[in-house]
C-alpha cells in the first residue's frame, strides 16, 4: 500500500448483517500532492449527460469511472485515494451503492463516510461520491 492505513477492516466482518464486501480503514496518514475531487454522479464528464436514470447502482459504477478517469488525469491512480464520501438520497440504496464503490476500491482501504441526504442538486441523481486523495511524492 501507497500510504499508511490503520485498522484496516473489511465491511463483511463489520457489517455482517449487510450483503458488501468493501475494504475501509480508521485513518490514513500520507504524504504528496493531495487532490480534491468534486462530488461525482451519474453524469458522464465528456457530455454532461445524466446516466442511468433511476438506477443507484449504475450511477454509482458511472460516479467511480469518472474518479478513476480524473485521478488518471491528475496523475494518481484509485490506490492514492485517501477518503471518500458517500452522499444517498436514500438510505436502502447502501447496500447497492457500496457494492459497486467495494469493487472499484478493492484492497485501497480508504477512510469512508457515508451520509444521507435529502437530495442532491438534480432530482434524478441518487448517489453523490467524493474522494480526496493524496499522490505519494
Amino acid at each position: 500500500m501507497k500510504h499508511t492505513r490503520i485498522r484496516t477492516f473489511n465491511t463483511k466482518a463489520t457489517y455482517p448483517e449487510q450483503n458488501l464486501d468493501n475494504d475501509l480503514c480508521q485513518a490514513v496518514v500520507a504524504r504528496g500532492r493531495t487532490v480534491f475531487l468534486r462530488g461525482q454522479i451519474g453524469q458522464d464528464l465528456d457530455t454532461s449527460e445524466s446516466v442511468c436514470i433511476g438506477d443507484v447502482a449504475g450511477q454509482a459504477e458511472q460516479a467511480m469511472k469518472n474518479i478513476a478517469m480524473l485521478m488518471k488525469e491528475a496523475g494518481g491512480e484509485l490506490e492514492d485515494i485517501c477518503k471518500i464520501t458517500i452522499y444517498i438520497i436514500d438510505p436502502r440504496y447502501r447496500e447497492a451503492v457500496y457494492r459497486v464503490v467495494g469493487t472499484w476500491l478493492k484492497g485501497v482501504f480508504p477512510v469512508s463516510t457515508g451520509i444521507v441526504v435529502s437530495a442532491l442538486a438534480r432530482p434524478e441523481w441518487l448517489v453523490e461520491i467524493d474522494a480526496t486523495a493524496v499522490i505519494p511524492d
